[in-house]
């Protein structure tokens, strides 16, 4: 059973992870609206309901909800598609039911079948995107936005040849306040008198004081507001409710507006399990969080933040992985993040505005590298070529493509890797050589399915005259149709032929195949000592009766 601490037995360190991905929510939200073609407003409004209204209903201490970058293209053609921002909003709170749903019969399950190498090749490859996509930010190539985490950016640049092009728009104000950031987050925590202050918090009020000083001394090395976070900031209490906005509930038949509703429930589904997962896998106290429960938080959540006009929300790794390596431990934190959205947008968008992009890129940077250590490739290499081969392939894809592409083709060649493994051990042997002939013995494995055929078959024609098989099914649990039938024929019909004696053990009543063992034991075993025998695989059988 899965540990579990007291709602507020953490509080210094969830209001500290609170902080942490509050800071580092508000341009992502803001970034992932400007790349979805929405209102900048409507991603706060989901980083916002994401962490009070998900954060309060999930079963997961630790996920962290808002809107996703990996929903972006999708967002902007459902947009461009139903003509009106009102309509695509109908089509979340529609999304947000169809997950409701989707929880209450338990689909949640589909996610005990993702592989674990599959799962942390996603968490590792997430891990890569982030210090790629903040390498320009931390030299001060603020281009593109935060939210911009897709390999083929709008603009027609890459990953890779975003990072090229920073070579040419440096800004010496920003690398310096990436620098001092990072030595901040690295060892302001080493110092026990100072270590009650959370460092991604005096990191930012840093940032900010030395962009001040750049300002006040007429330096070079100013930022301008490119350069720094730019919030959406009202002049007045009703220029603030004004930015929430209402669904079109007249377009509730419309065929477009359901099909969009599908689409979305669905993506945001399998993005939520995915990162529920990997969250999981990332819990220090190693929690269980319940699926289904989970879809059933993000259906709520989708409704409403569809009903005030927010992006819809998936569980997002960023996020989730920040709160936890910096010190969140229970769903206060997520909780905490949210609220501090909504205070903050609505009543210090300034002061946030003052926040270099640096800064954020330095917290990010160390998050991301936690996720893609050297040591986790060792990890991964240490267990052999079925875990790091489908683990190396999920990190490659989804880093030159998207989360769910990548996941989608690591799953493929995990699968892919296991039936290779399934056909190539279809039972064991050993043989032993008297002086009147030899005697095979194959046990089968626990699974024998079709594509062990071809190996069976093979195996029971190489056998040579004048010798004894005995087939023990003792320990299988499963064997497929095409292969007793191969065993009847060799048993009943070209055993015979080449004077072989067929001994049968440990077939259940529903393969329909005698077993003869008990014939076997009764005395037909009165062979004479053995002079040699072997054992191993198949395929050591299957050379050896070759050579012979």
């Amino acid at each position: 059973m899965s540990k579990q601490i007291p709602a507020m037995s953490n509080i210094k360190g969830d209001l500290s992870a609170g902080l942490v991905v509050f800071l580092i929510a508000v341009p992502l939200c803001l970034g992932i609206a400007l790349a979805s073609g929405a209102p900048l407003f409507s991603g706060l409004i989901a980083g916002i309901v994401g962490g009070i209204v998900v954060g309060s209903f999930s079963g997961s201490q630790l996920s962290v909800s808002g809107p996703a970058a990996g929903l972006t293209a999708i967002v902007l053609t459902a947009i461009g598609k139903l003509g009106a921002f009102e309509s695509f909003l109908l089509a979340v709170v529609l999304a947000g039911a169809f997950q409701l749903l989707l929880g209450f019969i338990r689909a949640g399950l589909i996610a005990n079948y993702f592989p674990s190498n599959v799962i942390t090749g996603m968490l590792t490859a997430i891990g890569v995107i982030i210090v790629l996509k903040q390498i320009p930010h931390a030299f001060g190539y603020d281009k593109h936005s935060e939210g911009e985490l897709a390999f083929i950016q709008h603009d027609g640049e890459n990953t890779f040849t975003s990072i090229l092009s920073t070579i040419n728009h440096i800004q010496l104000g920003a690398v310096i306040i990436t620098v001092v950031s990072i030595l901040i987050l690295l060892y302001w925590q080493k110092v026990p008198k100072l270590k009650a202050i959370p460092a991604p918090l005096v990191a930012v009020l840093v940032g900010i004081g030395l962009n001040a000083l750049f300002i006040a001394s007429g330096s070079t090395l100013a930022l301008e507001q490119s350069h720094l976070v730019t919030l959406p900031v009202a002049d007045s209490f009703s220029s603030f409710v004004g930015q929430f906005s209402l669904p079109d509930f007249s377009k509730i038949l419309d065929k477009d507006v359901i099909i969009v509703a599908a689409t979305i429930a669905t993506v945001a589904s399998i993005e939520t399990l995915l990162n529920l997962e990997a969250t999981d896998k990332l819990d220090p106290l190693k929690r269980y969080s319940d699926p289904n429960r989970e879809l059933r938080a993000q259906g709520i959540g989708n409704m409403i933040s569809g009903l005030i006009g927010g992006l819809p929300v998936t569980s997002v790794i960023v996020r989730s992985s920040a709160n936890i390596n910096a010190g969140g431990r229970t769903k206060a934190a997520t909780v905490i993040h949210g609220m501090l959205l909504l205070v903050c947008a609505a009543l210090i968008p300034v002061l946030l505005n003052m926040i270099p992009y640096a800064t954020l890129a330095a917290v990010l940077l160390v998050t991301g590298y936690k996720l893609c250590k050297p040591t986790v490739f060792k990890q991964m290499f240490a267990k052999g070529k079925y875990q790091w081969i489908p683990f190396l392939v999920t990190v490659v894809v989804i880093v030159v493509t998207d989360l769910l592409m990548g996941v989608a083709i690591g799953l493929g060649v995990s699968v892919l890797f296991l039936l290779w493994g399934n056909m190539k051990s279809p039972y064991f042997f050993r043989k032993e050589h008297y002086r009147t002939g030899d005697m095979f013995v194959l046990e089968l494995s626990q699974e024998v399915s079709f594509l062990n055929k071809a190996n069976i078959l093979l195996t029971l024609d190489k056998m040579p005259d004048n010798s004894t098989v005995i087939i023990d099914a003792a320990k299988t649990v499963y064997i497929d149709q095409d292969v007793l039938d191969i065993i009847r024929e060799f048993t009943q019909i070209k055993a015979p032929q080449k004077h072989i004696k067929v001994v049968l053990r440990g077939f259940k009543e529903a393969y329909k195949i005698n077993n003869t063992d008990h014939l076997f034991l009764n005395g037909e075993k009165e062979s004479p000592v053995a002079v040699s025998h072997s054992q191993g695989t198949h395929k050591e059988l299957l050379k050896e009766l070759s050579v012979n």
